[in-house]
């Protein structure tokens, strides 16, 4: 071959790797610690730039970024996202989980295990309310850990709990990921109809997704409760119950769980049912649950100046970081998709030996790995908008592939030594917490979780089933 023909060729790799390059320079930008949403933005404008002067990249894909701005500011179901953090924030401000997880305790206190199964419950409820897993863990560090190490419950044991709890959010409706993982499943799933030339294929609800979680989630709390009643009963010295008084036992837990576990779940069951019963939208939903959670506060006694105040700056603070990751991705996945990062991920993906079984395996080992660097939401609007429409058009379910996306974040998000949950709570357990104790304890319920996968891969009827009851 002659030396032009291998330059040539040089050449021609090099601009099929420019795709994988961009991805590759945006993780390393992330892995530096530099702002997400300002990574996004910037090295997308660079690399751009950079595609244009030397002709690889058509500037035509830029002109279309401001309409695609636009459509997330003005997408009707995006606005459920201040909503549903105003309701989680004002649940944990207002002491009312604080109160839940003390009525909890009560209910829950004769049973082996009765404290950390209390605050499975509790901790699925505050999760479920945020979905958020940084504000979960440390809210549940500070109110659970010195309790648990305090009754006698081995540390690694008190601190699994915690971390595994906090993640729930990213599976258990109707938490922010969900319905930005809904958003984006819904526009992945209609693209692949459109690129199949389905133009009346159906689309995707956020209440579909819904529904699909909800069986999942129970069944993994149920796991959970399980486990620590199981350590409770076979090892009490890990996990102590406090003793019960005959007395006042029964009247004790009725009156707990009027006091602290119905009207949190109730508001829930509202929020839940009204969107997987198509009675109200996300957004409205939302707002019912913000109000919800200020009619709580006010029962409680709760609503002070000074908490609503604190409730408001959280929420523009959390929305704010949102939204400008929302901004940075719509313009990453068009610069990537001018670069024809959409084409080479769909030849990549399409001609893996096996077929979609080995593409959904090297999809969610990505996203796995990409959980120990990125959060939920960068991982929703950079890499899902990419391989979404491509492992959709292979006829895997939408509801099915959403909620093992949910679920396998959520494992990588506890799986030691780089899960964020586990960092999280470092940063508030006590000194006396070894880091050591903290990953021992989280490695069942990363197991638990595997299980998990496994069973929905199997026999994903488990996830499409209700909503196909609801549809």
């Amino acid at each position: 071959m002659s030396e032009t023909g291998v330059a040539g060729a040089g050449t021609n790799m090099f601009v099929e790797l420019l795709p994988l390059l961009f991805f590759l320079t945006i993780c390393a930008a992330l892995m530096l610690g530099y702002p997400v949403a300002f990574t996004l933005m910037g090295v997308s404008f660079l690399c751009s730039g950079l595609g244009i002067v030397f002709g690889e990249f058509d500037s035509a894909y830029l002109s279309l970024i401001p309409n695609r701005l636009y459509g997330i500011l003005t997408n009707q179901n995006l606005i459920a996202i201040p909503l549903f953090i105003f309701m989680g924030t004002m649940l944990e401000k207002s002491n009312i989980a604080d109160d839940l997880l003390k009525n909890m305790s009560l209910v829950f206190r004769g049973l082996p295990g009765g404290l950390g199964i209390s605050i499975v419950v509790v901790g699925t409820l505050l999760a479920a309310s945020t979905g958020i897993v940084g504000a979960t863990v440390v809210t549940m560090g500070i109110l659970s850990l010195p309790t648990m190490l305090r009754e006698g419950y081995k540390p690694s044991l008190a601190a699994g709990t915690i971390c595994a709890t906090g993640t729930l959010g990213q599976i258990i409706p109707p938490s922010i990921c969900l319905v930005l993982l809904g958003e984006v499943m819904s526009n992945a799933y209609q693209q692949s109809q459109l690129n199949a030339g389905k133009f009346d294929g159906g689309f995707v609800s956020i209440g579909d997704l819904f529904a699909g979680a909800l069986i999942p989630g129970i069944i993994l709390v149920f796991i959970y409760a399980l486990y620590l009643f199981c350590v409770g009963l076979v090892k009490p010295e890990f996990a102590p119950s406090t003793e019960l008084d005959e007395a006042h036992a029964l009247k004790s837990t009725f009156l707990a769980l009027i006091k602290g576990l119905f009207p949190p779940l109730f508001l829930m069951v509202v929020v839940l049912g009204s969107i997987v019963l198509g009675i109200a939208t996300p957004t409205e939903a939302a707002s019912v649950g913000a109000m919800g959670a200020v009619f709580l506060a006010l029962l409680k006694r709760e609503l002070t100046f000074e908490v609503l105040k604190n409730v408001n700056l959280e929420t523009l603070r959390v929305t704010s970081m949102v939204y400008l990751i929302l901004i940075g991705a719509a313009i990453f996945s068009s610069v990537f998709r001018g670069f024809g990062g959409d084409i080479y991920i769909e030849e990549l993906l399409v001609n893996l030996p096996g077929g979609v079984s080995s593409a959904v395996l090297v999809v969610m080992l990505l996203i796995f790995l990409l959980g120990f660097i990125l959060d939920f939401i960068e991982i929703t609007f950079m890499v899902i908008p990419v391989v979404g429409p491509v492992i959709l058009s292979m006829g895997v379910d939408p509801i099915w592939f959403g909620v093992m996306i949910a679920i396998n974040l959520q494992t990588s998000f506890l799986t030691p030594p780089f899960g964020f949950s586990l960092f999280y709570l470092r940063s508030v357990a006590p000194p006396e917490l070894a880091t050591i104790d903290i990953f021992r304890g989280a490695i069942p319920f990363v197991i638990f979780q595997i299980f998990l996968l496994l069973t929905l891969t199997l026999f994903p009827e488990v996830v499409t089933w209700l909503p196909r009851v609801f549809s």
